[in-house]
């Protein structure tokens, strides 16, 4: 699928707002990937396509997750977890994405995960940093992703945590697994 496409395609799911995030996050992407020797191509794609699911009904991405292979303590956590693990059961199913690295980075764009691969590192970071994010601390987290993306990555993980356990908020294992993965390799292995 060509980029284009993935735009024509993704439209008609998104809300305004969330179509015009998606465009930034895939322009914040290919800067990255760019910077670290990654598939230019491949990468928008990814970013293009990583917030496809967004806007689905609840009922529609929880469907999604229990007919598949993905881990069913997904319905446990916050449902705004749901729409990168599903948009990418999604996309190799109905739009014959079977690009590992694309579907990975599409399925943990939210959560990462221990182990996630320079191009899927690539994507979360895009996602957290890109222009329109205006949140506390993205800013350092930014500057950062300019000359190191591994730390950048690690940068949101930690912000995420502690904004979620700030609103005595649950957080899925994954990003827990992320952080601390994370923590082991700029320090590492200690």
């Amino acid at each position: 699928m060509k980029s284009d496409e993935a735009i024509d395609l993704i439209r008609p799911q998104l809300k305004q707002t969330r179509f015009e995030h998606t465009l930034r996050v895939a322009e914040t992407a290919v800067t990255l990937a760019k910077k670290n020797n990654q598939s230019v191509d491949r990468m928008e794609l990814a970013a293009i396509l990583h917030d496809y699911a967004k806007n689905f009904p609840l009922e529609d991405l929880r469907q999604v997750i229990n007919e598949s292979e993905l881990p069913q303590d997904l319905l446990l956590y916050h449902h705004e977890l749901w729409h990168g693990p599903a948009a990418s059961v999604i996309m190799e199913r109905e739009h014959g994405i079977t690009d590992e690295d694309i579907r990975n980075a599409i399925r943990y764009h939210t959560t990462g995960r221990a182990g996630m691969s320079q191009f899927e590192t690539i994507l979360f970071v895009a996602d957290y940093v890109e222009p329109g994010r205006t949140f506390p601390g993205v800013e350092e987290v930014r500057e950062t992703a300019d000359t190191n993306l591994y730390r950048a990555a690690w940068m949101a993980l930690r912000n995420t945590i502690q904004f979620l356990v700030g609103k005595h908020g649950s957080v899925y294992p994954d990003t827990f697994y992320a952080y601390n993965d994370l923590t082991l390799r700029l320090n590492g292995g200690n």
